[in-house]
């Protein structure tokens, strides 16, 4: 079950991998300077992630008109993330949450992913707002669902 709206957002340091190599991405950071956008998926190299954080990359306008940063996190590798946003044109900044604290914190690692085999992040959405409060949760029903973007974007708008 995901933490509830009204929740101070557990903080994070995770890492990413982009072109300038490996470097941390601290959630906090964005307090007092910006809302953020959480979206955690189950895995990368996979149909419904990749639709997923494709749409989010294409419609980032969005998010950052409403002042908002966007994070991907999933359970693989910052170098497997960045193979993948490669591969796809992802935009999005991907961190990697390889040990799983920031899913079990945020209330949303999914056991039996890839039949059985593993754990992983469920996909969810959370909006953190600038003083680090979650103003909207949701985890969905399967991994095979989408977050509803919509809400997402509404809530963000009634913190501006």
């Amino acid at each position: 079950m995901p933490i509830a709206v009204g929740t101070k957002a557990p903080d994070f340091t995770l890492k990413t991998k982009d072109a300038n190599g490996l470097r941390d991405v601290t959630l906090s950071a964005n307090f007092g300077k910006k809302n953020t956008v959480l979206v955690f998926f189950p895995l990368a190299f996979t149909g419904v992630c990749t639709q997923e954080l494709c749409d989010v990359s294409q419609g980032i306008s969005a998010f950052s008109d409403l002042d908002a940063e966007v994070i991907g996190i999933s359970v693989d590798s910052p170098f497997a993330q960045e193979a993948w946003a490669k591969k796809e044109n992802i935009s999005v900044t991907l961190v990697s949450d390889l040990d799983k604290k920031a899913g079990e914190a945020y209330g949303v690692l999914f056991p039996g992913i890839g039949g059985g085999i593993g754990t992983s992040t469920a996909r969810a959405a959370f909006v953190v707002d600038k003083n680090g409060v979650v103003q909207y949760a949701e985890q969905t029903p399967s991994p095979k669902d989408l977050p509803n973007f919509t809400a997402v974007k509404e809530a963000l708008a009634k913190l501006k």
